[in-house]
């Protein structure tokens, strides 16, 4: 097996737990900065951007130093255009600019988790799941806001797929992420949520670590 083409660690010093955990620093603290300081997003503020989008560039940075080949390249890309998304849905007249980068972001992790094994028989219990809150979410939405929302779903959901079927911490990621997403859309098109912001924020951050961390695990080896 190649290594770099799975994205498994370049060596095995920098797969050793504690160099890892030196390096996941980074995100850790920004995390925990994120929720100390919890900086209003009403108004908008360049600090309050830079400071909600930090944690996912410091998993750049970590799979740029712990791991190598296209897997991590493809995640590395997908977590730039979520930090682009995080900045532009601070500030509403760039939302839709936010919306694009993160389809962008969920395609690159389809193209990293690939077709193998396919499980078909996920999709049911995922359309099963998925379109009756599509249906409710249509009913709330501007026209403006009805096409790059309906990309953006059928790209969440490609991507939950595809985290599923790989399986180990892309899946929980995948599913987290999907979460996140959901109690985000709830909370600003159809009925505020109480504590919406903390759901979004802690789900989501755990969502990219994990996806983040499957670089370094090999993916399921069944074929159906």
């Amino acid at each position: 097996m190649d290594a770099r083409k799975e994205g498994l660690p370049r060596n095995p010093h920098c797969a050793a737990q504690p160099h890892l955990g030196r390096c996941l620093s980074p995100f850790f603290l920004t995390c925990t900065i994120y929720f100390l300081l919890w900086i209003p997003e009403d108004p908008p503020s360049w600090v309050g951007a830079l400071v909600k989008c930090l944690p996912v560039l410091c998993l750049v940075g970590f799979l740029r130093a712990c791991s190598g080949g296209a897997y991590s390249s493809l995640l590395q890309v997908a977590l730039l255009f979520s930090a682009f998304g995080d900045v532009s849905l601070i500030w509403p007249q760039a939302f839709l600019y936010g919306v694009a980068a993160f389809t962008k972001a969920q395609l690159l992790y389809v193209w990293a988790f690939g077709l193998r094994p396919l499980q078909l028989g996920l999709l049911l219990p995922i359309a099963l799941a998925s379109l009756p809150f599509y249906c409710l979410l249509l009913l709330h939405l501007t026209p403006n806001m009805v096409l790059p929302l309906t990309a953006y779903t059928l790209a969440l959901a490609t991507m939950l797929w595809r985290g599923l079927a790989r399986g180990g911490s892309a899946c929980w990621g995948a599913l987290l992420f999907t979460i996140s997403d959901t109690v985000l859309a709830c909370n600003i098109f159809i009925q505020p949520l109480p504590h919406a912001r903390l759901v979004v924020m802690a789900t989501y951050y755990t969502a990219q670590f994990l996806i983040s961390l499957s670089s370094f695990e090999s993916p399921r080896l069944k074929t159906n």
